[in-house]
């Protein structure tokens, strides 16, 4: 999938340049200062193209995408909480990994992730009714997290790096929900094309 994105982004900015180069070529009185009235008029498209740039997609707008019921903010279990009902929640949910929480003051421990089941209780033959979640999780200072106005390409390049296909996304206030790989590349893919399209309508004098 990362790879398929990587090709898609770098065409959409092969795209772009050549949009933008075809406008200086044709009228580089967009791409200066206006000496009159009506050049002021006309350059004023390319400052709205500006505004509305690559990047302008923060991870708030994907969770608002998402909507209260699947942002992921009630995907959470405790650190006493055993790693079969951790892996239960995680298959009734349909996700790969939940924030763990101290079961006492309620604050961010760590999280707990397929990958941990797979490693720590499958390949070495633990138990996973017997072994507590906190045994197991990967802890806070490890933990690796975005907040709401996080940009997504951000996120994106945190995942990437980090290997890891699942960030929470944290306040103030505690944990607001959580961001998957597939939502960062949607949200990526789709911000590509709103920019494509109004490089678009920009060129053939939509704006």
């Amino acid at each position: 999938m990362q790879g398929g994105l990587r090709v898609f982004l770098s065409e959409g900015n092969v795209i772009k340049n050549a949009v933008l180069q075809r406008i200086r070529v044709a009228n580089p009185s967009l791409l200066q200062p206006a000496a009159f009235s009506r050049c002021e008029s006309t350059a004023a498209p390319a400052a709205r193209i500006e505004e509305h740039g690559f990047e302008s997609t923060t991870i708030a707008d994907i969770l608002n995408g998402k909507g209260k019921g699947a942002d992921g903010s009630w995907l959470w279990c405790t650190t006493n909480d055993t790693v079969y009902n951790a892996v239960q929640s995680m298959t009734q949910h349909n996700v790969g990994a939940l924030v763990v929480v101290k079961p006492d003051e309620k604050s961010i421990a760590g999280i707990i992730t397929e990958r941990d089941y797979l490693r720590k209780i499958i390949v070495q033959g633990r138990s996973s009714k017997s072994t507590k979640v906190g045994d197991i999780m990967t802890e806070e200072n490890k933990l690796i997290t975005v907040t709401p106005d996080t940009k997504v390409l951000r996120a994106m390049q945190l995942m990437t790096d980090n290997r890891i296909r699942h960030i929470p996304v944290i306040n103030e206030k505690g944990m607001m929900g959580m961001v998957s790989i597939g939502d960062v590349v949607r949200a990526v893919v789709s911000e590509h094309r709103q920019e494509l399209d109004r490089l678009n309508a920009f060129i053939q004098g939509g704006y």
